[in-house]
């Protein structure tokens, strides 16, 4: 979505996440023009993406459980942000299951 009011245009890189017919997992990202991507393991958005692409590279495993991929999706998000000023002081876990969804809220440092 691309929109200029007075100064600017206000950019948006939406992460598309689910699970398919089958249970089975569905990842997509745009960036900023609209091109989209999607992936089988993850995907990144936002300032700090380039950040978060390489902590996701480090730390992903496949068929995570439930808390070992919270566990790795924080560390991976904290250690993100923490290194870019304009991506905030935290973030929100989802882990989307058959069951439902999870939500956690992180936060980072405050300073």
């Amino acid at each position: 979505m691309l929109y200029e009011k007075r100064f600017g245009p206000y950019f948006a890189e939406p992460v598309v996440a689910g699970l398919d017919e089958n249970d089975k997992p569905y990842l997509a990202t745009m960036d900023l023009i609209g091109a989209t991507s999607s992936t089988e393991d993850f995907v990144v958005a936002g300032t700090c993406a380039g950040n978060l692409y390489g902590m996701c590279e480090t730390l992903y495993k496949k068929d995570m459980g439930q808390e070992e991929l919270f566990e790795t999706l924080a560390q991976a998000l904290l250690a993100s942000v923490d290194r870019d000023a304009l991506s905030g002081w935290g973030g929100v876990v989802h882990i989307i299951t058959k069951e439902g969804i999870i939500s956690r809220e992180l936060k980072g440092r405050q300073d």
